[in-house]
């Protein structure tokens, strides 16, 4: 068809996993947003997939072995399979990941800077920041946000807590009682300011689509990484 946009040819290499529900929430988005007709419009994906390597938050905290060789292998590995473009749908590994991606031989979309970046457009008057703790703590959305000129709002510390269980109930395979939390966290954060909330954990949109809340409510950091690969992905 004469107009069509056509898929560039060029790999995406996605390390997955970080968590399994999240990864497999992304490469869904990946194939809904693709503007594919047919099978082969689809562009070609290697997953590395590896839930195994020590949890990032706890690494962060001082209280785990850290992530960084397991996500430098693995990324090193997509390369090798000849993958031309990289995406780790995990906000909390990027902290680790920023140590080395100078090194790194292909483009890594990274999930921050399209996240803050969408935010921005979206919601121009600010978010509310949610993620895992290790995210908060190491302070890569703040200072994302910071560069740009983009008001992000934090949470209270018992807030905070409420996340980190929604989060655990996506992990746990438990998607009501996630759903039930996030409602909870939304009404409190919007009776604050009413602004949208900024899901900077890739378990958060699970939760809040769980929650049955009207999707307008959260920014996305799955939604933003698919977006920018997929604009990546087709000329």
């Amino acid at each position: 068809m004469e107009g069509k946009v056509k898929v560039s040819g060029r790999i995406l290499g996605v390390y997955g996993g970080l968590g399994p529900a999240a990864s497999a929430e992304f490469m869904r988005l990946l194939a809904e947003r693709a503007p594919a007709e047919v099978d082969q419009d689809h562009p070609v994906v290697y997953v590395y997939s590896n839930p195994q390597i020590p949890d990032r938050s706890s690494a962060i905290m001082g209280q785990g072995p850290s992530p960084e060789g397991d996500l430098r292998t693995g990324l090193m590995t997509l390369c090798s399979w000849g993958a031309d473009i990289l995406a780790v749908p995990c906000n909390t590994a990027h902290f680790f990941i920023d140590r080395f991606r100078n090194e790194l031989p292909v483009p890594l979309i990274h999930i921050v800077d399209a996240t803050v970046e969408e935010a921005s457009i979206v919601s121009p008057d600010g978010a509310w920041l949610i993620a895992t703790g290790g995210t908060m703590y190491s302070g890569i959305y703040q200072r994302e946000s910071h560069r740009v000129g983009y008001d992000l709002l934090e949470p209270s510390k018992e807030v905070l807590e409420s996340v980190s269980e929604a989060i655990a109930a996506v992990k746990g395979g438990n998607l009501g009682l996630s759903g039930g939390i996030m409602a909870h966290i939304v009404e409190q954060l919007r009776g604050i300011r009413d602004i949208p909330l900024l899901g900077a954990c890739t378990e958060l949109p699970l939760a809040y689509a769980a929650s049955g809340l009207p999707s307008d409510g959260m920014i996305s950091s799955l939604d933003a990484l698919a977006n920018r690969c997929i604009s990546a992905l087709y000329s």
